[in-house]
């Protein structure tokens, strides 16, 4: 009974934190940030960082360390465990940026919870039952970046980030992730038996490229390189990239990806357009270079039709259908961009221009307490808190951050590589710990026939409800 009455007087007090923040809001006292000033932008982020973290509970006594409150079906909270994921890799970012060590240790204590010795590869065993290869990617893609900003090393004892980057992608690469259908290409889920394994689509691909392509800049192993090549190829031979630069979502195996879902996703191109820049920076290669721009005229165009980011897919004129995971889709692309701008420099005016007034708009969809809105094309605070709010902070976080990459480039370098000056230690053979994650052993007619039942069962009283090619293409579906 007290703990309940504690958590009543914690809702209490949001509530009435977020009344006199919206008092002040319709006061003219909006939140205040000057775009050209690197200290005003710091103490911006730090107000927005500190509103984020407040949605994260994972370090409180019976709560688990790492995620944010869900998965959905467990009645804990709206989020499933690859946007914690995100999250890290956002807080990540926001050190290299703003050089707030703040979150540091939360950080590192969160990601080395959950990457789950001894693979170490991001594969707990607790959430087996919607593991993607985009939900493992995304915790692997945030140790890169620890490796690439030279976040705080772990204690020595315990796996670098290096080496929690290279369990993921090895992992990946391993054979029964690949199959023959559709010419190759990850499946979306691991788990042959989750609903979703027969869809093939961009994010899982694409996270495994964009892996393979900053895998083969940091270390110079042409391995990586080789794979990222042909994932990017498998990818565009699909069709799932189209001769005018268009991105889509994916297809059915069953189908030999034939039957593309042509939703457009800020995500898929986010991880696409950073991974191409980081193998045009490696390469120099007129053809990544090539894609580099394609990528970026197209969705400057689709995404940033006034300047301000919108979620074309969900976000729409006349309603909003965009869920959980797609609230958090615009700092992916923004912290994207500014990356590429660094490794591709002659973007840089291009894209700065674009997120300038994209960020400019975030701002003002803020509230005094760090409190951000989803609609940034309102001029206000659209009080879109049913699908987050943890994505729509994440989102406004990252604009906000990184402009620092245009009022203060002296201090913010570009991702580093081992020759540049990259201390992180890595283990070639990460995540090859045999009996850990195996594939199941074959169906036996018996087993089939049970399966057989309960996939009927599933798909007659969930598949029909989800329409599941139509919006919610993320971790709403499984």
């Amino acid at each position: 009974m007290l703990s309940n009455n504690i958590g009543l007087a914690q809702q209490c007090v949001v509530s009435l934190l977020l009344l006199f923040s919206l008092f002040d809001y319709a006061n003219g006292q909006g939140f205040k940030v000057d775009l050209n000033s690197p200290s005003s932008i710091v103490a911006a982020s730090k107000v927005v960082a500190k509103r984020l973290i407040e949605y994260y509970d994972g370090d409180q006594p019976g709560k688990i360390l790492g995620i944010l409150p869900g998965p959905p079906d467990s009645g804990r909270g709206p989020y499933y465990w690859w946007q914690a994921g995100a999250m890290w890799g956002t807080y990540v970012d926001y050190w290299h940026y703003t050089r707030d060590d703040t979150y540091v240790q939360r950080t590192i204590d969160a990601m080395l919870w959950q990457a789950e010795p001894p693979k170490n590869a991001f594969m707990p065993g607790n959430w087996t039952a919607s593991l993607g290869n985009d939900d493992q990617a995304f915790w692997g893609m945030a140790a890169m970046l620890a490796a690439e900003v030279k976040f705080p090393d772990p204690p020595e004892d315990q796996p670098q980030w290096l080496e929690l980057a290279q369990a993921v992608f090895n992992t990946q690469a391993a054979p029964d992730r690949h199959d023959d259908l559709c010419n190759g290409g990850l499946h979306w889920q691991i788990p042959p038996l989750n609903i979703g394994y027969d869809y093939k689509n961009t994010i899982a691909n694409g996270c495994f490229f964009n892996l393979g392509a900053r895998l083969a800049r940091y270390t110079g192993n042409q391995t990586y390189a080789d794979w990222a090549e042909k994932t990017w190829d498998w990818i565009q031979n699909v069709g799932y990239i189209d001769e005018d630069w268009n991105v889509f979502d994916g297809g059915h195996g069953k189908h030999n990806c034939t039957d593309i879902v042509k939703a457009q996703f800020s995500a898929n191109v986010a991880i696409l357009i950073h991974g191409a820049a980081m193998m045009y920076n490696h390469t120099r290669e007129v053809k990544w270079k090539t894609r580099v721009d394609g990528l970026l005229k197209r969705n400057l165009e689709f995404f940033f039709p006034t300047g301000i980011m919108v979620e074309r897919p969900c976000e729409l004129e006349d309603v909003l259908k965009c869920n959980v995971d797609q609230h958090s889709f615009k700092g992916y692309m923004h912290r994207a961009l500014a990356t590429v701008a660094q490794l591709v420099p002659d973007t840089h005016d291009q894209i700065y221009k674009v997120l300038k007034t994209s960020t400019e708009a975030a701002v003002k969809s803020c509230l005094p307490d760090g409190t951000c809105g989803f609609r940034w094309t309102l001029g206000k605070y659209d009080g879109d808190v049913a699908n987050g709010p943890a994505g729509q902070a994440m989102s406004a976080l990252a604009a906000l951050m990184t402009m620092l990459i245009d009022v203060d480039p002296g201090k913010i370098g570009a991702p580093i590589t081992a020759d540049t000056g990259g201390t992180s230690k890595g283990n070639p053979d990460a995540g090859s710990v045999p009996g850990v994650y195996d594939p199941p052993p074959p169906l036996t007619g018996k087993d089939r026939a049970g399966a057989g039942i309960i996939t009927a069962v599933v798909l007659s009283t969930t598949l029909g409800a989800l329409g599941w090619m139509a919006l919610d293409l993320w971790e709403g579906d499984k």
